[in-house]
């Protein structure tokens, strides 16, 4: 038997294909629109900081990057909710939780790279010259080679 490829078909046409993926996507689909709505009230300093986690049974549950942030939009919560319960995908909002919770950071690689300039390169080079024994010899000259991928 041979093996026939399924003709290709857009990302977005096979999520919907699948239920779960389906019903994810939709998921996603409604949280961004809601995050629109959000940020249509927030300041513009804050909306980086603020995110919709979930929206069910009336609670609002938003993910603030620290507790500085937190803070401050505890303290326009009446605001906001007002002005939310006046659209009408937050009809029925009764009320908004906060949860801080730090961006990830990338790991970052162990050390920095100390760089070589031009001169020290000379310098290893001159002295690789100077010297009888063939494995040191040939380790300072590759040492010193390391300057030479720069300007």
């Amino acid at each position: 038997m041979a093996y026939k490829p399924s003709p290709a078909q857009p990302p977005s046409a096979l999520l919907r294909q699948v239920r779960p993926l389906r019903l994810l996507l939709n998921q996603a689909e409604r949280l961004e629109h809601l995050q629109r709505l959000l940020e249509s009230q927030l300041q513009p300093a804050a909306r980086e900081h603020c995110h919709v986690a979930s929206w069910r049974d009336g609670t609002l549950l938003l993910v603030v990057t620290d507790g500085h942030w937190a803070t401050r939009l505890r303290y326009q919560q009446k605001r906001l909710l007002a002005a939310l319960q006046a659209m009408e995908a937050f009809g029925n909002l009764r009320r908004i939780l906060y949860k801080v919770q730090p961006p990830l950071v990338p790991a970052k690689r162990g050390g920095h790279a100390a760089e070589l300039s031009n001169s020290a390169a000379e310098s290893l080079r001159d002295t690789a010259e100077g010297i009888a024994d063939p494995k040191l010899r040939a380790a300072l000259e590759r040492l010193a080679a390391h300057a030479q991928d720069k300007p």
